[in-house]
């Protein structure tokens, strides 16, 4: 599967986002659940279903493009295939010498948001630190971990250590991402309304924001059309979070609005068919963060 992998990974990316579009219709055509869950989310979202309608292909072409990403030599940017959008945002939490909480939902490709930040300021203001959760299969825990040691960019493990990480990483000016809609384990988040529906959110976002100052803005990466590249997109958060520390249910609202917006603005790329209603595991033990992979 490696040597699959990496072959896959020296094609062109029109090509990958060819085989990935037609992954994508496959895969709904073959699950009546994924079918269901992706028009339930549409319908409580209130967004168009033709407009949905072109997420089946790129959530295709989300996996398709995973070699390219994962296992490109380091040596070769992946600048050459971005623009970039709000950057003054950026530069202007750095220019306060304020740490940053990327923020972004299952959306576009979200594991170009975090190599273009460090290929652009990890030189200058430190490496951007994401969470990871191992992958279960030995081949693609190698394959992850090994796409992940990029310059610019720290990995930290879905624990209590890794959160401790991160706000050490925010108190020197540095950053890390997040993806705020994906469902943490029981314990870690609470009950917020999304889309009009309670879904369970992670308070990790808030509090790496309440205890480190840091700034939190929306990032993510629009994947451009017949392998063109990737528009990455970043905004200020738009609403404030709450100071008290208690008002979990009222910063995890903030934050799943935030989320919509940035849905609703290209409801296209969304990944409809997350189950991002369901209920949360028990948390694996003691040490869990309750993290992304």
């Amino acid at each position: 599967m490696t040597s699959l992998l990496r072959w896959l990974s020296r094609r062109p990316l029109w090509l990958l986002h060819a085989l990935g579009g037609w992954l994508g219709r496959l895969s709904h055509a073959l699950s009546p659940s994924y079918r269901k869950r992706f028009a339930d989310h549409v319908r409580h979202a209130g967004v168009p279903v033709a407009l949905a309608r072109p997420a089946i292909a790129e959530a295709g072409k989300m996996v398709a493009e995973l070699p390219y990403l994962w296992l490109r030599p380091v040596d070769v940017p992946i600048g050459p295939s971005l623009r970039w959008e709000g950057l003054q945002a950026i530069e202007s939490a750095h220019a306060r010498g304020r740490g940053i909480v990327y923020l972004t939902p299952h959306m576009g490709c979200f594991e170009v948001t975090a190599q273009a930040l460090a290929e652009r300021f990890g030189a200058a203001h430190g490496p951007i630190t994401v969470l990871y959760r191992p992958a279960r299969q030995a081949w693609l825990r190698e394959v992850m971990e090994g796409a992940r040691a990029r310059p610019g960019l720290a990995t930290a493990p879905a624990t209590l250590a890794g959160v401790r990480q991160m706000i050490r990483a925010l108190r020197r000016g540095e950053s890390v991402g997040l993806l705020p809609d994906q469902v943490p384990p029981e314990g870690m988040g609470v009950w917020a309304p999304f889309f009009g529906k309670p879904a369970y959110t992670m308070t990790l976002a808030v509090r790496l924001v309440q205890q480190t100052g840091a700034v939190p803005l929306l990032i993510w990466g629009e994947r451009l059309a017949h392998g063109a590249g990737y528009v990455v997109r970043v905004e200020p958060l738009g609403e404030s979070l709450p100071d008290d520390a208690a008002a979990q249910e009222a910063a995890a609202a903030v934050i799943n609005r935030a989320m919509e917006r940035l849905i609703l603005q290209c409801p296209q790329q969304y990944l409809w068919g997350y189950n991002r209603y369901k209920a949360p595991r028990a948390a694996a033990s003691a040490d869990s963060a309750g993290a992304p992979a």
